[in-house]
């Protein structure tokens, strides 16, 4: 394992933090050395350019008298071309030349830096013109070098240790101030996972805490309790609807054990009959079942849309149908919407059939166009439903007493199923007011141009 996976987070920035600002701060650093080096050169060789060259300004004899110095140049010395130190200042006299280096005839000022191991000198070597040495030597050639002992500064690393121990201070503070930081940043993210470990399938109320502002970490602690909701929900719908389910079979289950143990304890009971009625009571679990999974399906399986007519598809459906009850069809032509074709004609077959069962003379349908959505409504001529159950019809399962009355062995599932394939398709199913019977509309988006 790596290095960076082993690290969390708040380390690695913090990691990363530190090393670049080092980086930084040593090529700047470098540079501030460089500079304040090239400085100081040029600073001792201007220096020391300037006393060799007034001496010689100042010379009137062959054997001039030993200049006066500064503390910046204490060192001249005027050699002649026997390497022979004609003048010397006090600190220079009484030593050898100072260099044995000869500024040639066409760059008559030199600068130069030369050590020995006791020191380093830098010095500044002046040839005075032609005319200067025939008027003062007769033509003898002569040099005049001016310098100083080289400063501290440039003798030793000195610069370097402080720049560097200085680059180093600082990223280790800058490291530290981005560990408080970060932690700092990080504090909400840290209060975001303790709450979701206090999360279990038990008890999903729990919400993390959201931090103001709409920054990354303020949207992650917003979506994050958008899913706790989510999965709240779900988790709610599916302990309900498993709890419906067990209700609605324990009825027909328990019936059925109860047939078949008259059979086995009554020799009077018909065999045939209790298989009879056992397959029947059978049938009505399967049926169950089925429907179940058909809701579950639509619920959570995705579906791959297609371009559907719904004029053409109500046709077909009420075209295929053969009830006493007639339908009639009111349709705009060509209401397209996209979506699954046969879930679509699951929703249409179960409202007309809804419809049919509990119409007296006819069923109206219309296919209409209204805001940008697709309308479909089936009104019957039947009793119609309270408006207080008009949401609980939609609910699994359940059966109002005309409904159980019409239609003894339904399962009260076909409205469920059908508006989850509603909702499915981003449209909603609805009862709605009517004049007379039971008034159910779909909507749904039109399909795009």
């Amino acid at each position: 394992m790596s290095l960076p996976s082993r690290l969390s987070v708040h380390a690695i920035l913090t990691l990363a933090a530190g090393l670049l600002s080092l980086i930084a701060l040593s090529a700047v650093g470098i540079a501030a050395d460089l500079a304040i080096r090239i400085e100081a050169e040029q600073r001792i060789f201007e220096n020391t350019e300037r006393a060799a060259v007034d001496w010689i300004g100042a010379m009137n004899q062959a054997r001039p008298p030993p200049p006066v110095t500064t503390s910046d140049v204490n060192l001249l010395q005027l050699v002649n071309s026997s390497g022979q130190v004609v003048s010397a200042s006090r600190a220079a006299a009484g030593r050898p030349a100072m260099s044995e280096y000869w500024p040639p005839s066409d760059d008559r000022i030199e600068h130069r830096t030369e050590c020995t191991a006791a020191q380093c000198v830098m010095f500044t070597a002046v040839r005075p013109s032609p005319q200067e040495e025939q008027l003062l030597w007769g033509g003898e050639s002569h040099i005049v070098y001016a310098g100083r002992r080289q400063p501290a500064i440039l003798a030793t690393h000195t610069l370097e240790l402080l720049l560097g121990t200085g680059a180093l201070v600082v990223s280790v503070f800058l490291a530290g101030a981005t560990w408080i930081l970060v932690r700092q940043a990080l504090r909400p993210v840290e209060a975001i996972r303790r709450r979701v470990a206090q999360v279990t399938v038990t008890d999903l109320s729990l919400r993390v805490p959201e931090p103001p502002g709409r920054d990354a970490i303020a949207r992650l602690a917003r979506t994050a309790n958008e899913t706790l909701s989510r999965l709240q929900e779900a988790v709610d719908h599916q302990r309900h609807f498993a709890s419906m389910v067990s209700h609605e079979l324990r009825t027909p289950m328990t019936g059925l054990r109860t047939q078949l143990e008259e059979a086995l304890l009554y020799s009077d009971v018909d065999p045939r009959i209790a298989v009879e009625d056992a397959l029947s009571t059978l049938e009505r679990c399967q049926s169950i079942i089925d429907e179940m999974l058909a809701l579950t399906r639509v619920r959570t399986s995705p579906h791959r849309p297609e371009q559907v007519d719904l004029t053409t598809l109500v046709r077909e459906e009420v075209a295929r149908r053969d009830t006493k009850v007639p339908v009639r069809i009111h349709a705009e032509e060509s209401v397209e919407v996209r979506g699954n074709p046969v879930q679509l004609t699951e929703v249409l077959l179960n409202l007309l059939l809804n419809a049919q069962r509990h119409a007296r003379t006819c069923v109206d349908v219309s296919v209409t166009r209204q805001g940008g959505q697709a309308m479909v409504s089936v009104l019957d001529d039947g009793a119609g439903i309270h408006p207080a159950d008009r949401e609980r019809v939609f609910a699994p399962f359940v059966r109002l007493a005309d409904g159980r009355r019409r239609d003894p062995q339904g399962s009260g599932l076909g409205l469920a199923i059908s508006r989850a394939v509603a909702q499915a398709h981003q449209g909603t199913l609805t009862v709605e007011d009517s004049p007379q019977g039971a008034k159910f509309v779909l909507r749904l988006p039109l399909a795009p141009g």
